[in-house]
């Protein structure tokens, strides 16, 4: 993985995204999905690489660990998730210095390890280095967590992005069921409960409930020119 020019700050909150090369799809079924989702809890330590990348473990989401382990030390604070077939949004904070260069190491090289043994490929999985850019303007904090939850829309309701769904009732059913994010857990659906941090959001939007209506309510307001600085993509993408 390439090494990167910027220096992250601890406590900051940094929005990253990556693709597939080529656009390339990074899961092709649930077992990828739920491999890259125990990886975002399993190297989210202070543990050396090589411990993790060869270690045969569970990939069912209930068997994610639920409990805290006193052995444990996660070096970055990961806020929310969302996979897409192609690509993936995180938003997350550092907890210590080089957290998030090295999480995301670890993370990219042992999915990419996964990967290539799976399908029996070689050669680079992502589209380089990931991108990352730091949430200064509140009116990014206020709109982004919302935004990165939205986007599995895009497999359904692409309209989203204009303000044009008609069916709300619909709209949120899908992002409600879509597991691959952490939005089920912040509406009080247990689905991965261990690899976020919901308190630090929560605590300030409020309940599980309010973050419900709170995405109603941007999914009929929000204007994406809000998020465009930090949205790393552009906000009419359409898968």
């Amino acid at each position: 993985m390439p090494k990167r020019k910027e220096h992250f700050s601890d406590g900051e909150i940094y929005h990253i995204c990556n693709r597939g090369v080529d656009k390339r799809l990074l899961f092709l079924d649930d077992q990828d999905y739920f491999r890259f989702i125990h990886n975002l809890y399993e190297f989210n330590d202070e543990k050396p690489a090589t411990l993790f990348y060869y270690k045969q473990s569970a990939l069912k989401s209930y068997e994610i660990r639920s409990h805290s382990e006193p052995t444990r030390k996660p070096v970055v604070d990961l806020l929310t998730f969302t996979l897409m077939p192609n690509h993936y949004h995180l938003l997350l904070t550092q907890k210590k210095d080089n957290g998030i260069t090295d999480f995301m190491r670890k993370l990219g090289v042992g999915y990419a390890m996964y990967f290539n043994q799976k399908y029996n490929r070689s050669g680079t999985l992502f589209q380089g280095a990931f991108k990352a850019i730091r949430v200064i303007k509140e009116s990014h904090f206020l709109h982004l967590p919302f935004y990165i939850h939205a986007n599995p829309l895009d497999l359904k309701f692409p309209e989203w992005r204009e303000q044009k769904i008609r069916n709300y009732k619909a709209a949120m059913k899908f992002l409600e069921n879509y597991r691959w994010s952490s939005f089920p857990d912040y509406i009080g659906k247990m689905n991965f409960p261990s690899v976020t941090n919901k308190e630090f959001l929560l605590n300030f939007f409020g309940s599980t409930n309010s973050y419900k209506h709170n995405t109603i309510d941007l999914l009929r307001e929000m204007h994406l020119t809000a998020v465009n600085e930090v949205s790393l993509e552009p906000i009419d993408k359409i898968l």
